[in-house]
């Protein structure tokens, strides 16, 4: 990576979902803790949306969206911070697809690639997942994904029905805090 393109920070993009404990306010909080993330600036976050879960059928509807940021952390102090972000919020990790208070997964890091243990970017089942794709596309439609060379748009177009229902819940999720102060994201 350039020094340019390091001082400048990376685009990247953040699932967020929850399904517990008033979940549309627990990823209106996540939104603000990404807002405050050190050596990060929040750009813009997707607006909320109602999503059935996958995997294990018998809980609650998830809300997920996405937020676009502007990092210069390398990726796994990335997701170093986004697991403190949901061990703040109290997210337990109990098996795969289950009911949680909060679950931040980094989707892209730019147009890296990245296959290590416990960090794999692009999110490997990114084109898989609506409840991802919609969020995702509403924000960065054009954004292309590295492996496939195929947009967010495209990716959302090919998925046909699979991947879950999504519903849109409103606009712009809330006031997010950066610095001690509000802004509309």
């Amino acid at each position: 990576m350039d020094f340019l393109r390091s001082r400048q920070g990376i685009i990247s993009h953040i699932a967020i979902g929850s399904n517990l404990d008033q979940p549309a306010d627990r990823c209106r909080e996540a939104m603000g803790h990404l807002a405050d993330l050190e050596h990060s600036r929040l750009i813009r976050v997707s607006s909320l949306y109602r999503t059935e879960p996958l995997g294990i059928e018998d809980q609650d509807w998830f809300v997920n969206a996405v937020a676009e940021i502007r990092t210069t952390l390398p990726p796994r102090d990335l997701l170093s911070a986004l697991l403190h972000i949901e061990s703040l919020m109290g997210r337990v990790r109990a098996g795969r697809w289950g009911p949680r208070v909060i679950d931040l997964d980094l989707l892209l890091y730019d147009q890296s690639v990245i296959d290590e243990p416990g960090l794999t970017v692009p999110h490997p089942e990114l084109h898989k997942r609506r409840f991802v794709l919609v969020p995702l596309n509403e924000i960065a439609p054009y954004a292309v994904h590295p492996v496939f060379g195929i947009s967010i748009r495209g990716l959302l177009d090919r998925l046909a029905g699979a991947g879950g229902k999504v519903e849109f819940l409103g606009g712009t999720p809330a006031r997010i805090t950066e610095n001690g102060k509000e802004r509309d994201c």
